[in-house]
């Protein structure tokens, strides 16, 4: 680029100073990364400024080029943290001084080189989705209006200039309930960079100017109170099933028994076409973890197979990426109908499903570079399967917010005995002590009012995740005509077997197309008679993703997939009748009609 110059710019932190290379026309948003990255900071929390006294601060800015501050080779910028943000992970000793590597590092990565935080940070890793929408600009492009611009096809106006990704007015046109928490975080740090906390409930450790609680607490250590707000953002904006076949086998242990049932969701998270920086769940299959079922409640029980599937479905490309859970009570059996559970006048969710969402989303927490601990919300769905207005069985979506979240995992949220629809906070105990919580409401004059969360209406914590399935032009990830039982499923017709897995090999067009199912994989590794390891598995599993027919054909004939289907074939052999088997009548042992010897004792058949 003409007049483009190359330059150094040193800058000093409390950890000491380093090097980093710039083009004087980059935007400062990329010094502020690149600083991030070489420095090796925890988070976005901190500010420059080309003065000590920190009166003249460059601000983040995708669109002021560095040039714009007067910026020259070789000059000191002086990096502060933002509201006390802890940027490195320990100090430094002077046996090993900062200045040395980070001056090597940047000069190994050069001007055009740009080190990737997730290869220098020791922070959690960022979802690859996630990192494909930070490189995105998010803007909402337009095209030309006919009626409203009054310029060239080259020239641009407010009535179609591009929107942000957060523009309220698109989204409602667009009937986008809640703005992409990617778009939430531009709108955020739109100008500045900001450091995103989760609510704790818990009282800070280490505070010495008291006896520990219930003995005394004081203002530097007891949490604030609580006022619940409805979250404006969501981490996932959709649930996309690749085909119906999932849920409909997954419902046909309701249909048979009655009983409700829990399942976790498997696929992968990718970019939503239709919202702005949004990210949508594509599921692939569900998984039946061991639980114990009825009419109104499902207890699930450990699961030893959980770690196994989760690198079985990493090696598919897969993850977990919800749980889904069945609330279905027929209306006529005849029609199919079922009961209308749920709605505005009773419940979407029950605060004990809010609960147990609020504690999955706390097991998959979302890694984000803008949060001080590394982590700030979840991309774990809840999806309920229950009857709609029309009495037809329907598939909701939700997330419950990172508030919901925050007060299950520090135990102050509750269910109620009497109604599903109200939650309640724990009350102070000399154990545990518990904020006031409130949330707002409008009064009968109109005024927003704060209202004590004793009982707490657990609509409050939800946020809409509408669920669809895929046009059927799609290419799945597994067979939709897959009909190999799940797992843990204690019903006749349903348990799986190795006469099952022959008789299903031989169903499928080939085996590939039998292979292509999460239950069959599961089996194969986890059979008793001959259990496959995963590096035995790896080449099915790599044919599966890459639908290779051939692949899968060659792993067929291996040794080990060959011993155990060659079993599975002998269990489904007919067993021959008894008319046609004799004793032998020194060991006693039940042979066929052509055999002369024992198989067992080798005896004569007419020796004594």
């Amino acid at each position: 680029m003409s007049g483009t110059k190359k330059m150094t710019l040193r800058v000093q932190s409390s950890e000491g100073t380093a090097r980093v290379e710039m083009l004087d026309t980059e935007v400062t948003s990329r010094l502020y990364e690149r600083v991030h990255d070489t420095l090796n900071l925890n988070s976005f929390g901190f500010a420059l400024h080309k003065d000590r006294a920190r009166k003249q601060e460059i601000s983040s800015s995708k669109s002021r080029q560095l040039r714009e501050y007067g910026l020259q080779h070789g000059d000191m910028l002086y990096l502060s943290p933002v509201n006390g943000t802890v940027l490195f992970d320990q100090p430094s000793t002077s046996s090993e001084p900062l200045n040395k590597p980070l001056t090597e590092l940047s000069t190994e990565a050069g001007p055009s080189t740009v080190i990737p935080s997730n290869a220098v940070s020791k922070g959690p890793i960022e979802h690859e989705v996630d990192l494909q929408l930070y490189r995105l600009s998010g803007s909402i492009h337009r095209q030309r209006d006919e009626k409203l611009c009054r310029h060239n096809s080259k020239g641009c106006c407010v009535h179609c200039s591009a929107l942000e990704p957060w523009d309220e007015g698109y989204l409602k046109e667009h009937n986008i309930k809640h703005m992409s928490f990617h778009a939430y975080l531009r709108k955020m740090t739109s100008g500045k960079f900001i450091t995103l906390d989760e609510l704790s409930c818990k009282i800070k450790p280490g505070c010495k100017e008291h006896p520990p609680w219930p003995r005394g607490i004081c203002s530097s250590c007891q949490p604030g109170a609580v006022t619940l707000t409805r979250q404006p953002y969501r981490h996932v904006d959709n649930v996309l099933l690749e085909h119906a076949a999932p849920v409909e086998r997954f419902l046909s242990y309701w249909r048979a028994t009655g009983h409700q049932r829990v399942g976790f969701l498997y696929g992968r998270y990718e970019l939503h076409p239709d919202v702005p920086l949004g990210i949508r769940a594509r599921v692939a299959a569900v998984y039946e973890p061991p639980q114990e079922c009825s009419r109104d409640a499902v207890r699930l029980a450990s699961d030893d197979h959980a770690a196994l599937l989760d690198r079985l479905a990493a090696r598919l490309g897969l993850e977990r990426v919800g749980w889904i859970f069945t609330d279905l009570l027929p209306l006529d059996l005849v029609s199919g109908t079922v009961q209308c559970l749920r709605g505005v006048d009773t419940h979407f969710l029950s605060a004990q499903e809010c609960i147990t969402a609020g504690h999955f989303q706390n097991e998959h927490p979302n890694a984000c570079r803008h949060a001080s601990s590394g982590y700030f919300g979840s991309k774990f769905v809840t999806v309920c399967v229950t009857g709609d207005a029309d009495n037809h069985i329907h598939l909701e979506g939700y997330q419950v917010s990172g508030q919901c979240a925050a007060l299950v995992r520090d135990g102050i949220l509750l269910p109620t005995r009497d109604a599903p629809e109200l939650g309640y906070i724990r009350d102070c105990s000399p154990e545990q002590y518990v904020p006031d919580v409130y949330y707002k409401e409008k009064d009968a004059y109109g005024n927003e009012v704060g209202v004590s969360a004793k009982r707490l209406p657990v609509a409050y914590l939800l946020v809409d995740v509408p669920v669809g399935v895929a046009p059927a032009a799609g290419e799945p990830t597994f067979d939709p005509r897959a009909s190999f039982p799940p797992a843990h499923r204690p019903l006749q017709q349903h348990v799986q077997s190795l006469s099952g897995l022959h008789a299903h090999v031989e169903r499928a067009e080939s085996f590939l197309a039998a292979a292509s199912d999460l239950h069959v994989l599961l089996f194969l590794a986890t059979n008793d008679a001959a259990p496959l390891s995963l590096e035995q598995l790896a080449p099915l599993l790599d044919a599966v993703r890459r639908r290779d027919a051939s692949a899968a054909e060659a792993w067929r004939a291996s040794p080990a997939a060959a011993a155990l289907l060659a079993r599975a074939a002998a269990a489904a052999a007919p067993a021959a009748p008894a008319s046609q088997l004799w004793t032998c009548p020194l060991c006693t042992f039940h042979n066929a009609a052509p055999l002369d010897a024992c198989e067992m004792c080798a005896m004569p058949r007419n020796a004594m």
